[in-house]
């Protein structure tokens, strides 16, 4: 649209009325744009767990092996004078030779009992290859499984060989004898860890992989040919799962500096504390307090294991410290495997990685297997050296003085080095360093609080955050936490758990085991607790208890079921629908809960949540209710009657507005089917009875065979979009089955072939395009035939019914699935269908042994030719009869049998044969109910058991595991909507602004005043003849319905953008389509004459357009003028002979009118009622009687009054007060229309009037206060279409007789059009809808002949 400039800078507008548009724009409530709209009903995939240790180990003994020789050096190494002595602390030049031994064996034995006090410790001192031996197999045959560790201290002997040995003594210390590794192995076994500490230490590690190596080729040998002379032998075991920390490379000597100990290896693994601090005073010792020596750091105060001495906070920090060094710098398996899986291989790792810093300073590089990635130079070294700096600069004063010690600020400052990297949020960064120390912190009562909270932010970032948290081993800390009764950990711990549940729901069975599931059913039962903990304290207790016998059980003896029933209505939804969720799972499958509840009548209390505001909670009643009757245990007569009961008040959903609920109750209902799975089998089979003989009703075909419109070559054969709702609408019938149809499809009588429509197709290959599930070619019951049941149900009395009473539950629930494999929601009938057909398929194959195939019904499956005229009953109007009032027909409702049809590419569009009978076309006479549909006759034959169980009690809908996800997401972070720099935001903002802009320049234009209306600005083919078009508010894009499709056209660019299959069946048709949420994220509203509602996203862009929902906003529509389609002139003129002749009303299909801001949708048609729902909750909230035996034709309303204006086929006009009672509500009803009124408009403003008009052409004007018109005017007769545009007071007509008169408030006319523009002037075709743009002066006109166009004002005022 190219405005006038002065047009965007009129004065007229004042900015403060753009700013106010604006602002409205953005008060606007979002219809369907919910998570349950948005997103598959599914839980998260669920991710991997490798946290849990999956072989936790210990090391149960340790063989001590030291070849020191006291005063006798070795050949082969030079030592220093003065040089390094100290073995484990003691100087062995200090005592007699065997003192030395003996008390340097007892010392290392203390050492390592630090670290492991209950294993078993043998030493060996100086010992010869035997005693060696004796001692490993003895160790081993005790140790079994478990770990064995070997270590070696080899300072009295020479260094180790490089054939693999290292060295002992003979029995009389005269020589030195070789040890090999190999021979080490066998009698070490695995799994083992070896400390080696002697220089040359790497060759040993160099030797041990070559043995494991040849070892496993040995064991591949013997396995491969049990004949070797290898595989006689004893096996070797396997040297997998060994490990090894030596003290320095394979060509490197020990330090011997004097001021270091001889095992400086040893002293670094056993006696970190002393060692690092011994090192920091050499190494700093000038940058030291003064006062600060080596001998006063003997004497600093404390324990190690008690936190709260500076020696114990001391070691707490190193822990934290190389904890957090592994953390970050190894593999996640490598630091699994060495620093969580064994807690002396953790502590021995650990104090490796101090070995590493302090050897290196000193020449020396430690070796381990598995190899570790360099760590010495880790930032947080420098944490320590701070640490001990700060411990250290107080010891003088406290020695001295006994000065208090203060404590450290390490857990501290980490803590809120956490804290920052929490605060900027960047998503995918690495994760912080500082996480293993947060787990050190939760130790301490003085950070603990901070600690937790500071987790619970982090696990909130999203399931990998809880994923690291467990990783890191957080698990063992925060069950043991639920043991405290602190209460301010109580909203933290449930925070956490409910994080760590949502994530890895696997943890239930720990949590049971160490009773942490009555902390939770206390913080459930504490009512001051806030809602939100108690919704995610309910929450863990559903995990609990999710398929987990013992969790039920312990979680019964809680008294679960009592807490979870007082607070059914608690005002929180969250915390309503998990209760619910949780109580569904304590009973499913567990006699006793379920008798708790019978007797705390659990489902009564349940029932009051049916009819529940948000929809998750009304399905998760559903959910419980269904688990309810889904037991499996045996049943008495009480039994019997309560799931009677629970059934009928399920029952009572089968409208609901969610298809979210909708698909629960199929599920629900289908728990009952298979409890009471032989009385179902008797319906079912008397319904098939039934269904076989009984003709339905049909209108004949009326057209003659003369009057067929030729099939046109049309310029663009439209490529139909195939569509996908969540999954796919309908499996698009494959190019395979396509084939297979078109084979089938015979000639009629006259040799002519039958008409070829996307409806047609799904006759002949009844199964292939029924169902979107992979167990399609495997249904027994077509669509078809579900359907006519239903409308037999409907009809017939059925009081045949073999041995169950015909009102009985049975046969109600019966109909309730046939009622819900006819849903709109392509998943909802699915699951119905698969019910439906399960039992269908165990009634017939117990009813008779074989299926038997007719096979002359085979090939007789095309639609019914329409020559065949006589051969139906004709009735007038069409309409199968209605059924009688005591028909008990659970929803009251004439069923709508759908064709679900589509195809993946669209045929011609062919104008369809003669007027379309319904029901006639769909099942032809001669097609048996059990035969396969032609499509898979030849391939499977007749295998009686070919067919499989459909429902299992695994029939689910993912609902708990979707809703689950809500705790698994991040809860604290603003969503993006309101995140003001988000993409999301600034899209939005991009919207609105374009909206102000709309409103502001056409505003201009209307209020000058618009003269003409009839430049053609646009004019294309549509695909199918156009019914109904709807201009968007905003954009350039103009939604124009055909009778099953929606095309979408941008009409400024002139091209198509879009065309998709709306998924109504056959016999119906687009009758009305609405925007919502035009003014951001628009959908479409699609309504049929068989009262379904549509909701679509994604049309009219490069993505597939999606069903976001769909539900029965009309359940009792009367099919009047039903099945004839607006394909030909012959179907139009029907039309209009309805509208001028007032005894046959009807036919008015749906109309609607939408609210945005109240999210109010008004919907009536061929019914007596206006029905109103709430999009928000997706619920009926209102039916107001119209008071009159005829359609309702049109809708307007106006939220501010709460009026609704309704015209009616009789020609009143009714204008309703929703605020008031059922009775009172009608508050006016004009009369002076003597025929069908096409239009009433109500204007928006506050004093607005009502504008109507009827068929006759007269247009009246009310003020709604009045009784009597204020104003008439007469405009052209037999019109077939009308709009009234909202600003600029035109009004639109259009005429049966080829012309649209374009009239304004004074009833002048405007414009006259009656040919197009170009095409050499063609004649315009019988106008079947026009619709004004809501904004600008364009007027959208839709003819018979397929031709879509739209006029505009002149040119130089746009």
């Amino acid at each position: 649209m190219k405005m006038d400039s002065d047009l965007l800078h009129s004065p007229a507008v004042g900015l403060t009325e753009e700013e106010e548009a604006d602002m409205n724009d953005w008060k606007l409530p979002l219809a369907f744009m919910k998570k349950r709209h948005s997103e598959k009903i599914e839980g998260s995939k669920a991710l991997a767990q490798s946290w849990r240790m999956k072989d936790r180990m210990k090391t149960v003994s340790v063989a001590l092996v030291l070849c020191l020789n006291v005063g006798v050096d070795p050949p082969d190494v030079v030592k220093t004078s003065p040089c390094a002595r100290l073995e484990c602390w003691i100087d062995p030049l200090s005592m007699s030779p065997q003192k030395a031994l003996e008390t340097i064996g007892a010392n290392l034995q203390k050492q390592y009992e630090n670290w492991q006090p209950r294993a078993r410790y043998k030493q060996s001192l100086d010992p010869t290859v035997d005693e060696v031996k004796k001692l490993c197999t003895s160790l081993r045959r005790n140790a079994k499984e478990e770990r064995v560790l070997f270590h070696y201290n080899g300072h009295g002997v020479p260094r180790p060989t490089v054939n693999g040995e290292i060295w002992v003594f003979n029995k009389n210390y005269t020589q030195y004898i070789p040890l090999s590794i190999y021979d080490l192995q066998t009698w070490m076994g695995s799994p083992s860890i070896f400390v080696y500490d002697c220089s040359n230490a790497g060759i040993i590690v160099k030797s041990f992989k070559q043995f494991a190596l040849q070892r496993e080729q040995e064991l591949e040998v013997a396995a491969i040919n049990p004949s070797h002379p290898l595989a006689q032998m004893p096996l070797p075991p396997s040297m997998k799962n060994c490990i090894q920390l030596a003290a320095c490379e394979a060509s490197e000597l020990l330090p011997m500096n004097p001021d270091l100990p001889a095992d400086l290896f040893t002293s670094c693994l056993t006696t970190p504390i002393k060692i690092a601090l011994r090192w920091f005073c050499m190494q700093k010792s000038a940058k030291l307090v003064p006062g600060v020596t080596l001998d006063l750091i003997e004497k600093i105060p404390g324990r190690l294991n008690d936190r709260r001495t500076p020696l114990g906070e001391l070691n707490w920090i190193f822990t934290a410290i190389t904890d957090t060094i592994a953390w970050n710098v190894l593999p996640r398996d490598l630091f699994q495997k060495l620093f969580r899986q064994d807690l002396l291989v953790a502590s021995l790792f650990r104090n490796f990685l101090l070995a590493e810093r302090i050897m290196r300073s000193y020449n020396c590089t430690p070796v381990s297997s598995p190899r570790l990635p360099p760590t010495y130079m880790h930032a947080m070294w420098q944490a320590w050296d701070l640490a001990v700096d700060i411990c250290l600069s107080q010891l003088p004063t406290i020695i001295e003085e006994g000065t208090a010690f203060r404590h450290s600020p390490f857990f501290a400052e980490q803590l809120t080095a956490f804290q920052v990297w929490l605060t900027m949020g960047v998503e995918n960064r690495n994760p912080p360093e500082q996480l293993p120390i947060v787990l050190q912190v939760l130790l301490s009562q003085v950070h603990r609080l901070r600690a937790l909270d500071l987790l619970g932010r982090f696990l909130d970032l999203g399931p990998w955050a809880v994923s690291l948290a467990l990783s890191v081993g957080i698990f063992p800390y925060v069950l043991k936490l639920l043991q405290s009764s602190a209460r301010e950990l109580r909203p933290l711990l449930v925070f956490i758990w409910a994080k760590i549940l949502a994530v890895d729901s696997s943890c239930q069975a720990d949590l049971v085991k160490d009773n942490g599931h009555k902390y939770f059913l206390s913080v459930l039962a504490d009512s001051y607790m806030p809602a939100e903990h108690r919704t995610m304290a309910v929450f863990i207790l559903a995990v609990i208890v999710n398929s987990y016998n013992t969790g039920q059980e312990a979680c019964l003896q809680g008294n679960l079921i009592a807490n979870c029933l007082e607070q059914l209505s608690d005002p929180h939804p969250l915390l309503r629908q998990w209760v619910a969720i949780c109580l569904g799972r304590i009973w499913q499958n567990f006699e006793p809960a379920r008798w708790c509840g019978v007797r705390d009548s659990a489902h009564e209390k349940l029932y009051t949540l049916l009819s529940d505001p948000i929809p998750e909670v009304r399905c998760a009643a559903v959910f419980a209710l269904g688990t309810f009757v889904g037991n499996s245990a045996e049943r008495t007569d009480h039994s019997t009657t309560i799931d009677h009961n629970v059934a009928m008040m399920l029952a009572q959903l089968i409208n609901d507005g969610s298809p979210v609920v909708r698909k629960e109750l199929v599920v629900a209902l289908s728990h009952l089917v298979v409890q009471y799975e032989s009385n179902f089998c008797t319906v079912a089979l008397q319904f098939i009875e039934e269904e076989k003989n009984y003709t339905v009703p049909s209108p004949a075909n009326t057209a003659e065979p003369g009057s067929l419109t030729p099939v046109r070559d049309s310029p663009a054969i439209p490529r139909l979009r195939s569509v996908n709702s969540y999954t796919n609408i309908r499996a698009a019938t494959t190019a395979r089955n396509l084939n297979k149809s078109l084979q089938n499809l015979n000639l009629n009588e006259e040799g002519v072939p039958a008409a070829f429509s996307p409806g047609n197709l799904s006759t002949s290959s009844s199964t292939s395009s029924t169902l979107g599930s992979p167990d399609n070619d495997e249904y027994i019951l077509s669509f078809e035939t579900i359907d006519k049941m239903r409308r037999v149900s409907s009809y017939s009395s059925l009081n045949s019914l073999i041995g169950v009473s015909f009102n009985s539950v049975y046969t109600q629930i019966w109909r309730v699935l046939l009622h819900l494999a006819a849903d709109p929601f392509p998943e909802v009938s699915d699951l119905a269908m698969k019910v439906l057909n399960s039992i269908a398929y165990k009634a017939t194959m117990n009813a008779r042994p074989q299926r038997i195939l007719d096979s002359g019904s085979l090939t007789q499956s095309a639609p019914a030719s329409p020559t065949s005229k006589g051969t139906h009953i004709h009735q007038a109007g069409g309409s199968p009869p209605m059924p009688s009032a005591s028909s008990s027909s659970l929803t009251n409702e004439v069923p709508k049998p759908p064709a679900r049809e589509q195809t993946a590419t669209r045929p011609p569009y062919t104008p369809t044969l003669g007027g379309q009978a319904p029901h006639s076309h769909q099942f032809p006479r001669t097609r048996k109910m059990f035969d396969k549909g032609p499509e898979q006759a030849g391939e499977d034959g007749d295998e009686p058991g070919g067919h499989r169980n459909y429902i299992s009690a695994a029939l689910q809908t993912g609902l708990c595991d979707w809703s689950a996800k809500y705790f698994a997401q991040p809860v604290m972070k603003i969503p993006e909507e309101h995140d003001l720099e988000s993409q999301v935001r600034m899209e939005r903002q991009w919207r609105f602004l374009r909206n102000t802009r709309v409103r502001r320049q056409s505003r201009g234009i209307t209020q000058r005043g618009v003269s003409r209306l009839d430049d053609q600005i646009f004019i294309n083919r549509n695909p199918g003849v156009p019914s109904v078009v709807k201009f968007h508010p905003f954009n350039t894009c103009i939604a124009v319905a055909d009778k099953d499709s929606i095309c979408f056209w941008d009409w400024e660019k002139g091209e198509r953008l879009d065309y998709f299959y709306n998924g109504n069946p056959r016999y119906t048709r687009i009758t009305a389509m609405e925007y919502l949420n035009g003014h951001d994220c628009s959908l479409l509203l699609t309504a049929t004459d068989d009262g379904a509602l549509r909701i679509w996203k994604n049309f009219a862009d490069q993505k597939n357009p999606e069903m976001v929902t769909a539900w029965q906003g009309l359940s009792d529509m009367l099919p009047t003028t039903r099945g004839q389609p607006t394909s030909s002139v012959h179907s139009l003129a029907r039309r209009v002979s309805i509208y001028l002749d007032r005894s046959k009303q009807g036919g008015a299909g749906m109309v609607v009118d939408w609210e945005q801001e109240t999210g109010l949708l008004m919907t009536s048609g061929d019914v007596r009622v206006v029905r109103i729902w709430d999009t928000d909750r997706e619920m009926k909230v209102q039916d107001i009687p119209t008071g009159a035996d005829s359609c309702v034709t049109s809708l307007s309303c106006d939220s501010q009054r709460s009026l609704i204006v309704a015209g009616l086929g009789d020609g009143s006009v009714r204008v309703f007060d929703r605020r008031m009672g059922p009775n009172e509500c009608r508050v006016m009803t004009y009369r002076e229309h003597g025929a069908w009124v096409v239009k009433a408009h109500l204007q928006k403003e506050t004093d607005g009037h009502i504008i109507s008009v009827s068929v006759n052409g007269d247009v009246r004007f009310f003020e709604p206060r009045s009784p009597d018109s204020i104003n008439v005017l007469q405009t052209v007769k037999g019109l077939t279409a009308l709009d009234i545009h909202p600003q600029a007071n035109l009004f639109a007509c259009g005429s049966m007789n080829q012309f649209i008169a374009v009239y304004n408030a004074n009833g002048d006319v405007i414009s006259n059009i009656k040919y197009y523009d170009g095409f050499m002037g063609q004649r315009i075709g019988a106008i079947s809808c026009l619709a004004f743009h809501p904004h600008w002066p364009h007027l959208a006109v839709g003819s018979n002949d397929y031709y879509m166009s739209i006029y505009s004002a002149e040119k130089r005022l746009r």
